[in-house]
């Protein structure tokens, strides 16, 4: 099984987010063991925007345990092609196809309605993998 992170669980863990923290470490502890997670590439300029000046020693660990998806310029077309209200979100299921992922683990999930990639939170995820 392989995934595509999306930013807001990342932003979960560097951010230190309470309510969500907990459950979106365990998921990048899933992706440090297996190797089998990635970022779209939009996702690290994201990260650093929010993070700011913790944002370097953040994304430096996190490029320890996942691979960085970058799209082509027909990823970038089918993008903007998808039935997809939130052009970021659509850029990261473009990102999630050019991984060959099986979902994409967010707490976003409306506006991951039509991704040709399902979206699962990352609860939901760490309940799937359990069993």
């Amino acid at each position: 099984m392989k995934i595509l992170i999306d930013s807001d669980v990342l932003l979960d863990v560097g951010l230190n987010r309470p309510e969500f923290v907990d459950a979106s470490s365990q998921v990048l502890r899933w992706a440090a063991k297996t190797k089998n997670a990635g970022v779209a590439w939009h996702s690290l300029t994201n990260c650093s925007y929010v993070l700011k000046d913790n944002g370097r020693d953040f994304l430096m660990g996190l490029l320890d345990i996942v691979e960085v998806v970058s799209i082509s310029h027909s990823d970038a077309r089918r993008a903007l092609q998808l039935p997809m209200k939130d052009l970021e979100d659509a850029f990261q299921a473009s990102a999630s196809l050019a991984l060959g992922a099986d979902w994409i683990i967010t707490r976003n999930l409306k506006d991951y309605t039509f991704s040709p990639v399902p979206a699962i939170a990352p609860q939901s995820f760490l309940l799937k993998i359990a069993s």
